[in-house]
């Protein structure tokens, strides 16, 4: 009696061990590949899942979205400038049998796929276009990694590059050049500034110099302005030469007149009086009055001393 108490309790522990070994619970992302005897019966799940125990052997596979971070990878662009490059995809399983049956460990094999793919591209790419067309590169790398994994059973969703390393030196040179672009754009829009302004003036000053009045209440206006600021103690401010002209003009004048009555009269400067003279003079005389040459014999000559004398 004990003996059969005894095989029946060892019965139903190997019952419950072969139960327990026979049976999987799946979740609902979850799938289950399922061989037996070494030959593909196909994808089980999600729930209960009966194995025979010794002869099906079960391969688990997750269905959900897995995050595969890319080292980063050392690349020459080709405009010749050295760069290091990380990246993140984003891709899921789609056929639970190919991925296991195809290919070894899809996920490393997913890996190898994604840094190969990303310095092939980013090879033939400038550096410009690396830091400015990301948008594009990361759609040239989905496409082409998910090409490449498709026969795996392996769909990827999404390729992003996160990182892109440079030299110090080519930091320094890009940020001197954003520096000078920057400077461009600043002159150009203070010129623009100028340049409007300078209109706004010409229509102000054409509205203004048709009347007086105007031109003086913005005259008035700039002095109260400035009179406005209780740190300054001092105004100066530029008085029309309307206004002075007058004055100059008279200053001028009284000068030029003190000039002239002050001058020394010289008995040299004076021209002769025709009428006080007395004696007519040569070229005055008559023809009837004798020649001229009797009259110039009279007039006493002088001698000129000679060189030799001189000397």
């Amino acid at each position: 009696m004990i003996s059969i108490a005894v095989a029946l309790i060892v019965f139903l522990c190997v019952a419950a061990t072969l139960a327990g070994a026979s049976v999987r619970i799946l979740r609902e992302y979850e799938r289950a590949v399922v061989f037996r005897l070494g030959r593909l019966l196909g994808s089980k799940g999600p729930g209960v899942v009966i194995l025979i125990p010794g002869v099906d052997r079960m391969v688990k596979v997750d269905l959900r979205t897995v995050t595969l971070d890319v080292p980063p990878q050392d690349l020459i662009t080709r405009d010749n400038v050295p760069a290091r490059v990380n990246a993140v995809a984003y891709y899921r399983v789609i056929d639970p049998v190919r991925s296991i049956v195809d290919v070894e460990r899809y996920h490393a094999a997913t890996s190898q796929i994604a840094q190969t793919t990303l310095r092939s591209v980013l090879g033939r790419a400038d550096l410009d276009m690396l830091l400015t067309e990301r948008e594009r590169l990361n759609e040239a790398l989905q496409k082409i990694i998910d090409e490449q994994t498709d026969p795996w059973g392996i769909k990827v969703s999404l390729v992003e590059i996160k990182d892109v390393g440079i030299p110090q030196g080519m930091q320094r040179a890009m940020a001197r050049q954003a520096e000078a672009e920057r400077e461009r754009r600043a002159k150009v829009i203070n010129a623009e500034g100028e340049f409007q302004a300078s209109e706004r003036l010409l229509d102000a000053a054409n509205i203004m110099s048709g009347n007086a009045a105007a031109l003086q209440l913005r005259y008035m206006q700039t002095l109260l302005e400035l009179g406005a600021n209780g740190q300054s103690s001092t105004i100066v401010f530029p008085i029309p030469i309307d206004l002075v002209a007058p004055f100059l003009s008279a200053t001028q004048s009284a000068d030029n007149s003190d000039g002239h009555s002050a001058a020394p009269a010289s008995s040299d400067d004076k021209p002769p009086n025709k009428e006080l003279t007395s004696e007519p003079l040569l070229d005055e005389l008559p023809p009837e009055q004798g020649p001229r040459h009797e009259l110039a014999a009279e007039v006493p000559q002088r001698n000129e001393p000679t060189y030799d004398e001189l000397r």
